[in-house]
């Protein structure tokens, strides 16, 4: 079984989008799994809600709000899949997409994960195309977000992911999921299908991406933890030096939210 896990915070007015797609798939032997991180809106009741009308298993886990990293290791401790299809809850998914997973994730050699493209809603690919790469291509999420150019839709396999969670910081409540990621490819094979989409996104104004420096500041040692890691990854100088850059800007920034929490309270 695959588990779509949808971390997720006051997205209440989005997730019925999510939920039809799930309901128009050509596939239902998955099951849907809704982490509730702290939402303060009627997000948990909906939920619920949706277990008792949907063809396919619905569940919903409510936590502290601790930031969608948290939620994700929630997620792969509860899930029932041997795969974990993360779809954020602003997103949904095209028809196929279940069936193109299932398909790659059978394949005979033994793979850690499987890869597709993403679409924004309109239809138009995040990202370059790279129709002159073989479909499957095997590489790494390092190595694919260099040659793509953009948002990558990942599946996991579970055992995998409950091996490798999320570090929490204290005091942040993020941690980029490329830092986990790589560390995912580095246990064996990724196979990347960039010929084929099977997700859409939409990039909500409060959302991560657009948000990057607020959540730079705010989050410093999460990112200090993925751009450290990076420097060794980065195949060119060029893309070494440019990840010690930020890994002192972390390490500034944790200097002064040090200094912040330091200060006596008048």
């Amino acid at each position: 079984m695959l588990t779509i896990l949808t971390p997720t915070y006051n997205r209440r007015h989005t997730l019925p989008r999510l939920y039809e797609s799930l309901c128009g798939q050509s596939r239902q032997d998955f099951e849907w799994l809704i982490v509730d991180d702290g939402s303060e809106d009627e997000t948990e009741s909906w939920g619920l809600a949706c277990q008792a009308r949907a063809e396919f298993p619905v569940r919903v886990l409510r936590q502290p709000n601790g930031g969608k990293h948290a939620a994700i290791n929630a997620g792969v401790r509860a899930a029932r899949g041997d795969w974990i299809f993360i779809v954020d809850s602003d997103d949904c998914l095209m028809a196929e997409a279940v069936e193109c997973v299932a398909e790659a994730a059978d394949a005979p050699e033994s793979v850690v994960g499987v890869c597709f493209r993403k679409a924004d809603l309109g239809g138009r690919l995040l990202g370059q195309p790279c129709s002159a790469t073989p479909s499957p291509w095997v590489g790494t999420p390092s190595q694919a977000g260099r040659k793509v150019q953009g948002d990558l839709a990942y599946v996991f396999r579970r055992d995998v992911m409950a091996d490798l969670p999320f570090p929490i910081v204290p005091g942040e409540r993020f941690v980029p999921e490329l830092y986990i990621w790589n560390q995912i490819g580095d246990r064996g094979p990724i196979r990347f299908y960039l010929d084929r989409v099977i997700y859409l996104c939409e990039y909500l104004d409060d959302g991560y991406t657009r948000n990057f420096r607020t959540h730079l500041r705010r989050n410093p040692g999460g990112f200090l933890l993925f751009y450290a890691a990076q420097i060794g990854r980065e195949p060119r100088w060029s893309g070494r030096i440019k990840a010690a850059l930020r890994s002192l800007q972390c390490l500034v920034y944790c200097a002064l939210k040090a200094a912040e929490r330091s200060r006596p309270v008048v």
